[in-house]
């Protein structure tokens, strides 16, 4: 049967306990376009996509494809159907190499073996023409979240899919790095593949998509043609108001030092060299330092050394004057600091826990949580209904509501409220806008210059350019483990920030 849809999902309707994740949606993908799909955290984008995929049944509706309704039982029948997925919570095994993740499920196999050479091949070819460089023989486990996501796309390219779906792909990209995804979808496209693409920014929408379908609360709001419509009316179309999209912030007035870091070495968990190498620098009270750099460039263990998740190999950590090089996690967040990670579900959250237990994580030990040994149920519950109605944390069944079960959206923003509401000396903010819809990233930037307008010190790690120059007050730029290079946030340009970050210069170097 003819259509000119490849895809076309009719009247879909999916209920967990409590919400209605879609409620009657229609969505229709054309034969080799790229189409948006947008909406608030929660509106139902990845729930849709799940169901596509295979993952969920849908209640009601049907799926067509090509014009046939198909019935998509689960993941393998999506891919016998020519459907691919890169997820936003990335499906990897851990404890497997990127090789093995990228061919698992469809592996060649000759004379009863795995025919690993010719796999090797293919995932060089595929990594050289796309410009996703990963090393085959790493662990997952050990790798960057940058390089995670890069192995779930070339998964996807291995088997050859015509309708791909992105969810999220650039949440962990760096500028450079997006816009060769860009370029990668849209070639995609001319060979006659049909993208979905998921994502919360804009900007990435008028720069990738062709169509754009938008979702809010799980409702359909409308299709548009993205050449048509601003940012401004795409924004106002998911939030369902005006949302400001530059940030406008007071004068930076600094006090003393809140942060200092001497000579601050880190060891690779991966390799043999110092992730992190004699690394100096200071925060203040009262600004937001942002270090900014390419995935990889040791960003990751610079913040697990601060936090305490690794030791220095050397080096000293000053907060507030106080040495706590050696302190344990614990010891680091009552001295006032606090800690955004960069891996929400391996750092951030007790995914099986409910929302209120993960809300006092850090604090449940305390008189205003405990007495006697045992956890004061009515205080907990009354402090997360106040952090859920501050923070517009949406979840089914409120304090209650299984952390694993809530969109990463608002699993991002419970993280953000417990550690802001800390009151902190220090917030280490890592990548804290990452899968954010433009209203929550809205709210999350104002609560980052909030806290510096109180006199607070904020050490932002951001992949995000444009984050990087709207927010910071000075930004440090890493490479290759170390500090190359110091800007005045008001002074610096992209293209300036993107020579730094790529090696291409250096201080003392001009």
């Amino acid at each position: 049967m003819n259509s000119e849809f490849a895809i076309e999902m009719r009247g879909i309707t999916k209920r967990f306990p409590g919400i209605v994740a879609n409620d009657n949606i229609t969505l229709q993908l054309r034969r080799g376009e790229i189409h948006a799909l947008l909406g608030e955290n929660g509106a139902g984008k990845s729930t849709l996509m799940s169901i596509l995929f295979g993952l969920y049944q849908p209640d009601e509706g049907a799926i067509f494809k090509d014009g046939r309704q198909v019935k998509i039982g689960g993941p393998n029948d999506a891919n016998a159907l020519g459907i691919g997925m890169v997820h936003q919570h990335f499906k990897l095994v851990e404890c497997f190499s990127v090789l093995e993740n990228i061919i698992l499920g469809a592996e060649t196999v000759r004379n009863g073996m795995l025919d690993r050479r010719s796999a090797e091949k293919r995932v060089a070819e595929l990594s050289e023409k796309y410009g996703l460089s990963v090393d085959p023989d790493a662990l997952i486990k050990d790798i960057t979240v940058g390089m995670q996501q890069r192995t779930e796309i070339l998964k996807m390219l291995y088997r050859e899919n015509d309708i791909l779906i992105f969810d999220e792909p650039t949440a962990v990209l760096t500028p450079n790095e997006t816009d060769e995804l860009i370029k990668i979808m849209k070639a995609l496209a001319k060979e006659g593949c049909s993208i979905l693409f998921i994502t919360h920014k804009l900007a990435e929408i008028k720069a990738a998509a062709d169509r754009c379908t938008v979702l809010r609360r799980g409702k359909y709001i409308g299709t548009v043609d993205v050449k048509d419509v601003s940012k401004e009316e795409l924004s106002r179309m998911m939030v369902g108001r005006d949302v400001a999209l530059e940030l406008k912030k007071k004068e930076c007035r600094p006090g003393g030092e809140v942060l200092r870091v001497e000579g601050m070495t880190v060891s690779s968990a991966t390799h043999g060299h110092n992730a992190v190498n004699n690394v100096s620098f200071s925060v203040r009270k009262g600004e937001i330092v942002c270090i900014a750099g390419i995935d990889g460039n040791g960003q990751t263990e610079l913040v697990y050394g601060l936090s305490g998740l690794l030791p220095l190999s050397a080096g000293h950590i000053f907060l507030d004057g106080r040495d706590i090089s050696r302190c344990s996690v614990r010891k680091r967040s009552l001295a006032g600091l606090s800690h955004i990670p960069e891996d929400r579900h391996k750092h951030g959250l007790i995914l099986d826990y409910t929302l209120e237990s993960n809300l006092v994580l850090q604090t449940y030990f305390g008189s205003r949580f405990n007495r006697a040994g045992f956890i004061r149920k009515k205080a907990v519950r009354e402090y997360a209904e106040r952090l859920i109605e501050t923070f517009d944390i949406r979840s089914a069944n409120g304090p209650a509501t299984v952390t694993r079960n809530m969109s990463g959206g608002n699993q991002q923003k419970a993280i953000i409220a417990r550690e802001t509401d800390k009151d902190p000396k220090l917030l280490i903010a890592v990548q804290p806008t990452r899968g954010l819809d433009v209203g929550a990233i809205e709210y999350i930037h104002r609560q980052l210059t909030d806290l510096r307008d109180k006199g607070h010190g904020v050490l932002l790690v951001s992949l995000e350019l444009e984050e990087v120059l709207s927010v910071s007050d000075r930004i440090l730029v890493m490479y290759e483990g170390s500090i190359v290079g110091e800007f005045d946030a008001a002074s610096a340009t992209r293209e300036k920030l993107g020579l730094y970050m790529a090696g291409a210069e250096k201080e003392g170097s001009e």
